[in-house]
């Protein structure tokens, strides 16, 4: 198991890699990263950071003992959900705040085989979220590699404001997700907002938001010629349980 030390140089190394300019992930200090370091800690980026430049001053330790309480409790005031962001950190001695988003993450990163979450906001992913017809255009599967890296389907999370509210919906929807297809989403998309990829490693995070990245380039491609053409459920069903395909997902980190 690494230690905390290590996950924050491998998170500090995937923020890096997430924020590269020449990918259009993110700019500024759009998105946000996480690692779990045990049982009640992890990290997570600090509000207003550059995933491109960050360095492990950057983020901040966190207990999920302090997070998680705020999923049955109230929605809070601006005020008080800054306040609150303060007080989930495992070392009160630094003034850096948590990422508003520090509650989702806190969230993901307690289901099984999560141990990194990325979350970006591609420009080609945004140009499906943020069109009416957003919902039409991932409901299928459009080819194997997209259902290898990214998993049988993406959970879709309506607009809701991001901080608290967000991450409760989020909850919701990723519970239903799984009462579905029975297991947890690697890809999580929200509606005019972003990608969230949720991964056991940092390669894993990477390998989602690649592919899913591409997945919503060919989506855009294919409106230019009357649609997306998906593959059938059968089709889908049959990459998704194949050995071959789950020997390349342990190729790629995935299992």
């Amino acid at each position: 198991m690494p230690n905390a030390e290590e996950i924050l140089e491998q998170l500090t190394a995937l923020s890096h890699h997430l924020g590269e300019p020449w990918r259009d992930y993110a700019i500024l200090g759009e998105g946000n990263t996480s690692g779990r370091v045990d049982e009640d800690t992890f990290y997570v980026k600090a509000s207003g950071h550059h995933l491109g430049g960050i360095t492990p001053e950057g983020f901040c330790s966190v207990n999920f003992s302090r997070v998680l309480p705020h999923f049955d409790g109230p929605n809070l005031s601006d005020d008080e959900v800054k306040q609150a962001l303060l007080n989930c950190k495992s070392d009160g001695s630094s003034d850096i705040m948590p990422s508003v988003e520090t509650f989702f993450h806190g969230y993901l990163l307690t289901l099984p085989n999560v141990n990194f979450v990325g979350h970006t906001h591609p420009i080609a992913v945004n140009s499906i979220l943020c069109s009416n017809k957003a919902k039409e255009a991932i409901a299928g599967r459009l080819f194997p590699d997209e259902i290898v890296c990214c998993g049988i389907a993406p959970c879709f999370v309506e607009y809701t404001d991001p901080g608290i509210p967000l991450a409760k919906h989020l909850k919701r929807r990723v519970e239903e997700f799984f009462e579905k297809w029975g297991e947890w989403p690697k890809t999580i998309l929200m509606e005019n907002h972003g990608l969230i990829a949720a991964g056991r490693s940092v390669k894993d995070v990477q390998t989602i938001t690649a592919m899913y990245v591409k997945t919503a380039r060919i989506i855009l491609g294919t409106y230019a010629l009357g649609g997306p053409q998906f593959l059938t459920p059968e089709n889908v069903d049959r990459i998704h349980t194949r050995p071959d395909e789950h020997y390349r997902q342990r190729q790629l980190g995935q299992r």
